[in-house]
C-alpha cells in the first residue's frame, strides 16, 4: 500500500470520528435541552444547624384586664340615661336612673325616725345618770335606736340604688335598657370593660408549665399587627389542672395606645426559658404530609427525592430534624405539589 492511500485512511477515519463526536454531542444537548424544557421549577433551601432557645408558642384570646356585668339591684322605670354604647367612664359615673320618688320618701321617712331615736337615746341616758328613768326605759331608747338605724341603713341604701354607676373605669360596650325600660332586681343593665391592661388566658400541658414560674417575661403577638411585638409577663400558675391535665396560666400586658387591641382578638404567647443547644432546622413550608408523617423532596444532582424525615419542635416559621436529613442538604421548600419522587427539577434564580 502507497503512501498516499495509507494518508487517505488515516484522513477518512478521523473524520469518521469527528462526525461521530459531533453526532454525540449534539444528542447530549438535545437530551440535556429537553430535560431542562421538562424539569419542574422548585425553590430550595438548605438545611441548617442553629442554636435554639427552648421556647414554645401558644394561642389564646386576649380578654379585658376587668370586666364588669352591671345589674340592677331595685326595681322600676328607668328615668334618665347617662352613658352611650363605647363611651369612656371614671369609676363612680352614672349609667342610669331610676325612679327614685317613693325611695326617697322612705328614705327621709327613715333618717328622720333614726334621728328622733337617737336624741330620744341621749335623753334617756341623761335622765338615767338622774335617777330619773329606769333601766327598762333606757334600754327600750337602745333598741330603738338601733331599729331606728337599720331601717335608715336599708332605706338609704335602696335610695341609693336607683342611680345605676359604674365600679371601675372603662368603656361602656352595652347597655340593653333604654329610658321608659322597666327593670328588676338581677336584671343586666350594662356592661363596661377596662382595656387599659389586658390579658391572656392560656392552658398549659403539664410537661411545659414547669418550665415557668410567675413574674418571666413573654411576648404577644397579634395577626392584626404583623411584626409587632408586645411585651408581658406571666401573672399566675395555678397550681390544679383541669381535667384534660392542663394547667390555667395568665398572661398580662400593657394596651398601648400605638397598638390598640381590643378583648376578643386572638394572641401568640411566646415563651422563653433557657436554651436548647443546636439543632437541624427546615422551613415548616418544606414539610411534604403531617409532622406524624414528615417528608421532604431532598435535590440529588437535578432530581428531587422524596425522603422520610423525623421532626421535632417547630420553633416559629421553622421545626426542628431528628433524623433523616443531614446539614447543608438541598431541600425543596416550594412546588412540592408538582412533584413526585425522582422528579427532574430546575431551582427557581
Amino acid at each position: 500500500m502507497n503512501k498516499k492511500k495509507i494518508i487517505g485512511i488515516v484522513i477518512l477515519i478521523i473524520a469518521i470520528i469527528v462526525v461521530i463526536l459531533f453526532y454525540n454531542k449534539s444528542k447530549n444537548m438535545a437530551k440535556s435541552q429537553s430535560d431542562i424544557l421538562s424539569a419542574t421549577t422548585v425553590s430550595v433551601a438548605k438545611v441548617e444547624r442553629m442554636h435554639l432557645a427552648a421556647t414554645q408558642s401558644i394561642v389564646g384570646t386576649i380578654i379585658a384586664n376587668n370586666d364588669v356585668s352591671i345589674i340592677s339591684e331595685t326595681q322600676g322605670k328607668v328615668t334618665a340615661v347617662f352613658a352611650e354604647i363605647g363611651q369612656h367612664l371614671a369609676a363612680g359615673s352614672a349609667i342610669l336612673q331610676i325612679d327614685d320618688e317613693l325611695k326617697k320618701a322612705n328614705f327621709i321617712t327613715a333618717e328622720t325616725n333614726y334621728d328622733k331615736a337617737k336624741k330620744d337615746l341621749e335623753r334617756f341616758e341623761t335622765l338615767y345618770k338622774q335617777n330619773s328613768a329606769t333601766d327598762q326605759q333606757l334600754e327600750g331608747a337602745r333598741l330603738g335606736a338601733k331599729s331606728a338605724e337599720a331601717q335608715y341603713i336599708v332605706a338609704r341604701r335602696q335610695y341609693n340604688d336607683t342611680k345605676i354607676t359604674t365600679p371601675i373605669t372603662g368603656i361602656v360596650t352595652s347597655r340593653p335598657v333604654d329610658v321608659g325600660t322597666y327593670v328588676a332586681p338581677g336584671m343586666l343593665v350594662a356592661n363596661v370593660v377596662d382595656i387599659s391592661s389586658l390579658k391572656v388566658k392560656l392552658s398549659v400541658a403539664e410537661s411545659d408549665v414547669f418550665g415557668m414560674k410567675s413574674g418571666d417575661n413573654v411576648e404577644i403577638s397579634t395577626d392584626v399587627y404583623p411584626g409587632v411585638v408586645f411585651k408581658g409577663h406571666i401573672k399566675s400558675i395555678s397550681s390544679k389542672a383541669d381535667d384534660a391535665h392542663l394547667y390555667p396560666v395568665e398572661i398580662i400586658f400593657p394596651n398601648t395606645p400605638q397598638h390598640p387591641l381590643k378583648a376578643g382578638m386572638f394572641g401568640r404567647v411566646a415563651f422563653t426559658s433557657g436554651t436548647n443547644g443546636e439543632a437541624l432546622t427546615i422551613p415548616r413550608e418544606a414539610l411534604v404530609g403531617s409532622m406524624k408523617e414528615p417528608k421532604v423532596y431532598v435535590v440529588e444532582g437535578t432530581l428531587a427525592r422524596l425522603r422520610n424525615i423525623v421532626a421535632g419542635d417547630e420553633v416559629g416559621t421553622s421545626i426542628t430534624v431528628l433524623r433523616g436529613l443531614h446539614e447543608g442538604e438541598v431541600i425543596v421548600t416550594n412546588g412540592q405539589n408538582n412533584l413526585k419522587d425522582s422528579t427532574v427539577v430546575a431551582i427557581a434564580k
